[in-house]
């Protein structure tokens, strides 16, 4: 398989069929970003050709004659292949229709049963589509993209150089409404900084409301140094909050959050990992940060962090 780097995907993607159909980031500008930083370019397109051998590759896997006779003989039948694909890369989403149009025509001719595909997406991804071209990728098979908005507080995405703003997410996302192409949100805790959380989950809440994504996913903020916002803070322009505080914003987002949406923490940015449906497990959800925030110190929790070697 082509792989470039290391493979990040959502964890909700952990049953979905692989395919690196770029690497790399094209905007590579956010201050706290260093998903990337391994790779000896910004972005690259996958060539067609790798993906397609890249394809032929997954289908083997239980399909050779050995693995279909153990299956038979294990009583499990033929096997029915991958129902979901999803592309790897920062935001394959960028690709021009045409592209991603050839790569889900060649997913479907090795995984007919594959139903639909996701991937990464900017917002500045959507922007750069017509509504046309939206509705095709919607036909195509795409759904389910993700997009690290990290916010809804335009503050912090200034700052940290996300390259929109709030009034972008809204706008966008409801083209991604109108085409039928559905979506999930990654938020950054702690991203607005020292003594900002609260308030800046409230304005996040106030957007996040307004669309409708099918899960939210938070990840805490972890500074490496190599990191453009590691140098924002030697120079002191911006102060990193709290452990507990990050804590504490994760459990005012779900306070506020209004919209019928999965709420996540999971990865291993995460010190406590915590799922479920709002509005419905809003309670359990309080309780459990609730619980964490009161009986771990700071302490522990940044000991848990400083010994995070990459997300």
């Amino acid at each position: 398989m082509h792989f470039t780097g290391t493979i990040w995907r959502p964890p909700y993607e952990s049953g979905s069929l692989l395919i690196e159909a770029t690497a790399g980031c094209t905007h590579h500008r956010c201050k706290f970003c260093t998903l990337y930083d391994d790779l000896p370019f910004s972005f690259r397109m996958s060539p067609l050709e790798d993906i397609e051998a890249d394809l032929q590759e997954a289908q083997l896997y239980q399909t050779g004659p050995l693995e279909r006779l153990g299956l038979r003989l294990q009583g499990l039948g033929e096997p029915q292949g991958p129902r979901r694909a999803f592309l790897t890369g920062a935001n394959p989403f960028i690709l021009k229709t045409e592209r991603l149009e050839r790569i889900a025509a060649l997913i479907r001719t090795y995984f007919p049963r594959c139903e639909t595909i996701g991937c990464f997406a900017r917002i500045t991804d959507i922007t750069a589509k017509t509504d046309q071209e939206l509705v095709r990728l919607a036909r195509a098979g795409y759904d389910g993209v993700t997009i690290g908005v990290e916010t809804g507080d335009g503050e912090p995405l200034a700052f940290m150089d996300k390259g929109y703003g709030p009034e972008d997410i809204l706008t966008q996302t409801r083209r991604l409404d109108g085409a039928g192409i559905g979506y999930h949100f990654f938020y950054l805790a702690g991203i607005a900084g020292a003594g900002k959380g609260g308030a800046s989950a409230v304005r996040s809440a106030e957007i996040f409301n307004r669309t409708h994504p099918g899960r939210v996913g938070s990840s805490m903020l972890t500074i490496f140094p190599e990191s453009r916002l590691y140098q924002e803070i030697l120079a002191g322009n911006w102060r990193e909050a709290g452990e507990r505080e990050k804590l504490e914003e994760v459990r005012t987002l779900v306070e506020h959050l209004e919209i019928p949406v999965i709420f996540a923490a999971l990865g291993a940015s995460n010190a406590v990992n915590l799922e479920g449906r709002l509005p419905e497990e809003r309670d359990m959800l309080i309780n459990e940060l609730s619980g964490v925030i009161s009986h771990c110190s700071e302490q522990e929790l940044r000991r848990y962090r400083e010994q995070l070697p990459h997300l």
